[in-house]
């Protein structure tokens, strides 16, 4: 199963306030694990940034004034996340931005039955906990130590390991490779071909083994069980 887990950076909280995206970083994860395919984009947001949202993420106006406009690069995000569920933390914000910027410049909106919010799933899991990416990343032993700004694909990066834990750990995502299975059927079957047959273990009582039974049952006062016959017990 193929998804994508991602986050933005923008210049506010507000898409219907004239907010824009700035920043995406998105992570392919196969079967729950991380194949190493990314997607990360800066984006020009054609308005002035303003000092609350620098001071989470440093992205200045004079860094992304060289950046490709979303438009620009909107046809390679789209073709990179195909049609796969889309992961990510407090989902509802990030889907905000992205469809915002996706009507901007004219592309349909991500259908909102992609979304899966890993917020939604820390609070139904840990209720009255703490639920942010660095109280999560914590609680599950996951090394942010390298996290001093926000940044969208480190945190996509972060929160694709957290996904993992979050649905059950990273056993869920591993898997027996079919070749593997094929050939560990064909050495069983033979080895099983060539196995040594042996015979097998006689079981019955030799004559001079029931002879020694019938004379010490002869000996008894009163048995339970009848001498054993002539014939028997000469064979």
């Amino acid at each position: 199963m193929r998804e994508i887990v991602f986050d933005t950076e923008t210049t506010g909280l507000s898409p219907a306030g004239g907010d824009r995206m700035v920043e995406i970083g998105c992570i392919e994860l196969i079967n729950r694990v991380e194949t190493g395919q990314v997607f990360h984009a800066y984006f020009n947001p054609e308005r002035a940034m303003p000092a609350e949202a620098y001071a989470v993420h440093g992205l200045s106006d004079a860094f992304l004034a060289a950046k490709p406009r979303f438009a620009e690069t909107v046809a390679a995000l789209i073709e990179f996340i195909g049609d796969a569920p889309l992961i990510a933390h407090n989902a509802g914000f990030d889907f905000g931005f992205l469809n915002n910027e996706m009507a901007l410049c004219g592309q349909p909106a991500v259908c909102p039955t992609r979304m899966v919010d890993t917020l939604a799933i820390a609070r139904q899991r840990h209720p009255g906990a703490k639920h942010s990416l660095d109280a999560l990343c914590t609680r599950y032993g996951i090394d942010r130590s390298h996290r001093v700004l926000h940044g969208a694909l480190l945190d996509a990066q972060l929160l694709a390991q957290l996904y993992v834990e979050l649905m059950g750990g990273r056993q869920i995502g591993l898997g027996l490779d079919a070749a593997v299975i094929e050939v560990e059927s064909v050495s069983v079957a033979a080895a099983s071909r060539t196995a040594v047959i042996r015979p097998a273990r006689p079981h019955s009582a030799s004559p001079a083994e029931l002879a020694r039974h019938a004379a010490f049952v002869a000996t008894l006062d009163d048995p339970l069980w009848p001498a054993a016959p002539a014939a028997q017990a000469t064979g």
